[in-house]
C-alpha cells in the first residue's frame, strides 16, 4: 500500500443510517518493533514526508485519514479529542479539549451539550466562542464545501427534503437557518445538539472528525479556504501551504497548553514535503543523513525494500503495526446476476496468493470481513470469512453448475501500485484454473471517480476502506445502502450496485439501537446477509511499514489516530 485515502465522497449514507458505535477511528492491534527513545526536549525541526499532495486543510473538508489525524495533533482543536497513547482501549476514550468535559447527553442520547474552558484562542489572540463552534457546523452544510463526512446531515434535527438531503444548506442559507439554530443552541459558552435519532458515540464522533471543529466566520472565504490554515492549536502555518512542495508549522503563541494537557507539541517546527514517492521515502530514511535523521513518514515501505530493513541500524527504527484498512473485493451485481458465479469466485479467492504478492505477511493478513477485527462487536463474515483459500476444485464445480459459458469472461479493475498488480495476477492466476478468463485493468489515476461511474463495465472491482471511528456504523452502510449510493450519476461508494432491502431494513433497525451493544449486533446481521449475497469478498487486512529518522523521539503509532505517527506525541532529539 502507498498512501491510503479514503475516497473522498459525501457519506450521506452513512450520516442517515448510521448506528452506534465505542471505540475511535479505526486501527487495530498489532504492536510495533523497539520504541524509540523518550524525551522531554521542546525544539528542533521535524521534518513529515508526505506522498501526493494533501487534498484540505479545511477542516469541514478534510476527509483523508492521516490529514485528520495530523490536524488535530497541529492546529484544529475539537470540543473532545483522542488521548496520545499506545493503549487500545484508552485511545478509544475521547478525553476534553477545548470543553470542559467529554459531553452531557439526556433524552436518550439525542442531546448532547458542552461548555467551552475559559483561556482558549485562535492564533491571534481572540477568545474562541460557542459561535465559532457553531459556525464550523454550518459551513459544513455548505454544498459547495464537498469531500467532508457529512454524519451531520443525516443526526441533526433539521428537516429533510424529497431527496433526502437537509433542506438547510449552510451559513449563506438565510431561508432555513431557523432550523439549524433550533438544532445547535448557543447559550453563553454551552453549546447544545438536538439530534433526530440516538446518537451515543457523539463523543468520538467528535474527536475523529474535523466536521465538528470550530470556524471563525470572519477567516471564511469558502472554497478559497480549501488549503488556509487558521490555527487554534499548539502550531500554525509559517506564510503560505505551498501546493506541491508543502509548508512549515511553527509554535502558535496564542495557545495555552495548559487549556489541554495531551499534546506534547515538542518540536520547534514542523515541516511537511510533499510529493514524496514510496521508494524515495524509503531510499532517504534507510540512508539516515542530515535532516532525515528528523524525519517520519506516512507511506508504506516499498516491498522491494523490505529486505534493507534488516541491518541493526535500520531494524530498530522500523514499525509494522496493522492498519485501520481493510481491502476488499466487489463483484458487479449488474453483470455478475448469477449468484454461483459470484460464490464460485469467492471460492477460488486465493487470499495466500495475493499476501504473498503484495509483499507478505509484513505489509497484510487474511481478512474475515470487511469489517475490521479492532472494530466493535467484530465477527467473522459466516459465509465469505470462511473461504479465501483459493479451491479451484469446488470453484470449478460451482461455475459448470452455474450453466454459464466456460472460460467465464472477467474484467477485474484495480487500483494500480506495484504491490497490488503483484497480488492482482496472483488471483487471476487461481480464478483463470476455476474456469475463469481475467482481464486485468489496472488504473493509476482517479481511480474511485471512475469506478463509482454507473455505466462502467467492469466485472470486479478492487476497494479499500477504513473506520471514521471503530464501529461497523461507519464501514456498513456507507458501502452498502443503496438508497443514498446508487443513483443515475453516481455508485458512491456502493462500486458493486449492490441492492437489498433486507440489508438497507437492517441497517435502520441498528440506526435506532441505543445500545452500543445492541447495534454491534444488529451490523453483524447485515454482515452475514452480505455474505450470503455474495456481495463482497474480503481480501486483506493491510499493515503499515513505517520508517523513522534515527533522531525522532517519542515516537508511536496511535490507535486513536489510525496508526499514523502521531504529532501530538513525536519529538526529535537535540
Amino acid at each position: 500500500m502507498a498512501l491510503r485515502k479514503k475516497p473522498i465522497v459525501a457519506v450521506v449514507a452513512t450520516a442517515i443510517t448510521a448506528g452506534t458505535a465505542l471505540s475511535a477511528c479505526g486501527g487495530g492491534g498489532g504492536g510495533t518493533t523497539p520504541a524509540s527513545s523518550n524525551s522531554t526536549y521542546k525544539g528542533g525541526n521535524l521534518t513529515y514526508l508526505y506522498e501526493d499532495t494533501v487534498t484540505s486543510w479545511d477542516p469541514q473538508r478534510s476527509y483523508v485519514g492521516v490529514d485528520l489525524s495530523n490536524e488535530s495533533r497541529l492546529f484544529s482543536r475539537s470540543l473532545v479529542q483522542l488521548p496520545v497513547t499506545t493503549d487500545a482501549k484508552t485511545a478509544a476514550t475521547p478525553i476534553p479539549d477545548l470543553a470542559t468535559n467529554t459531553g452531557t447527553k439526556s433524552d436518550g442520547a439525542k442531546t448532547w451539550s458542552y461548555t467551552l474552558k475559559s483561556g482558549v484562542k485562535w492564533q491571534d489572540g481572540k477568545a474562541i466562542s460557542c459561535a465559532d463552534v457553531k459556525y464550523g457546523l454550518e459551513r459544513n452544510f455548505n454544498p459547495n464545501l464537498t469531500g467532508g463526512p457529512t454524519y451531520a446531515w443525516g443526526y441533526l434535527n433539521i428537516p429533510h427534503g424529497s431527496d433526502g438531503l437537509p433542506s438547510y444548506k449552510g451559513p449563506a442559507d438565510t431561508k432555513n437557518q431557523a432550523a439549524f439554530d433550533k438544532a445547535v443552541v448557543c447559550s453563553g459558552n454551552t453549546i447544545t445538539y438536538h439530534f433526530n435519532k440516538p446518537f451515543p458515540d457523539f463523543p468520538l464522533a467528535l474527536a475523529s472528525l474535523r466536521e465538528f471543529d470550530p470556524y471563525r466566520k470572519d477567516k471564511d472565504q469558502g472554497v478559497k479556504n480549501n488549503l488556509t490554515i487558521f490555527s487554534d492549536g499548539p502550531y500554525m502555518i509559517q506564510g503560505n501551504w505551498q501546493t506541491g512542495s508543502g509548508g512549515t508549522f511553527v509554535r502558535n503563541p496564542n495557545y495555552d497548553p495548559k487549556t489541554d494537557g495531551n499534546r506534547k507539541a515538542l518540536p520547534a517546527t514542523i515541516t511537511f514535503k510533499e510529493n514524496i514517492q514510496p521508494d524515495t521515502a524509503a531510499s532517504r530514511l534507510i540512508a539516515n543523513n542530515g535532516a532525515d535523521q528528523s524525519a517520519v513518514e506516512m507511506m508504506n515501505i516499498p516491498p522491494s525494500n523490505l529486505s534493507q530493513l534488516v541491518a541493526g541500524n535500520v531494524k530498530s527504527r522500523v514499525e509494522n503495526p496493522q492498519s485501520p484498512f481493510v481491502d476488499y473485493i466487489l463483484p458487479n451485481m449488474k453483470r455478475l446476476t448469477n449468484p454461483k458465479v459470484r460464490q464460485a469466485l469467492a471460492t477460488s479467492l486465493n487470499q495466500a496468493a495475493y499476501i504473498k504478492g503484495y509483499g507478505g505477511s509484513q505489509t497484510a493478513s487474511a481478512a474475515k470481513s470487511l469489517v475490521s477485527p479492532a472494530l466493535l462487536g467484530y465477527k467473522p463474515n459466516p459465509t465469505t470469512g470462511a473461504l479465501g483459500q483459493g479451491d479451484v476444485s469446488a470453484a470449478k464445480k460451482l461455475l459448470q453448475g452455474a450453466g454459464v459459458p466456460m472460460p467465464y469472461p472477467i474484467k477485474f479493475t484495480f487500483r494500480n501500485n506495484p504491490a497490488r498488480l503483484a497480488g492482482a495476477e496472483a488471483l487471476a492466476a487461481t480464478w483463470n484454473q476455476a474456469g475463469f478468463k481475467v482481464t486485468l485493468n489496472p488504473i493509476t489515476n482517479k481511480y474511485y471517480p471512475t469506478i463509482q461511474t454507473p455505466s462502467d463495465n467492469s466485472d470486479l472491482y478492487w476497494a479499500g476502506w477504513g473506520a471514521d471511528w471503530s464501529a461497523q456504523s461507519t464501514v456498513l452502510p456507507p458501502l452498502f445502502d443503496s438508497r443514498v449510493n446508487l443513483t443515475s450519476s453516481t455508485k458512491t461508494s456502493d462500486y458493486g450496485n449492490y441492492t437489498s432491502k433486507t440489508t438497507n431494513a437492517l441497517f435502520d433497525k441498528a440506526s435506532m439501537q441505543t445500545s452500543v451493544e445492541a447495534a454491534a449486533s444488529v451490523y453483524n446481521e447485515a454482515d452475514a446477509q452480505l455474505g450470503k449475497d455474495y456481495a463482497y469478498f474480503p481480501l486483506i487486512v493491510e499493515k503499515f511499514v513505517f520508517l523513522r529518522g534515527s533522531k525522532v523521539t517519542n515516537y508511536i503509532n496511535n490507535p486513536a489516530v489510525s496508526m499514523y505517527p502521531d504529532l501530538g506525541s513525536v519529538g526529535v532529539s537535540k
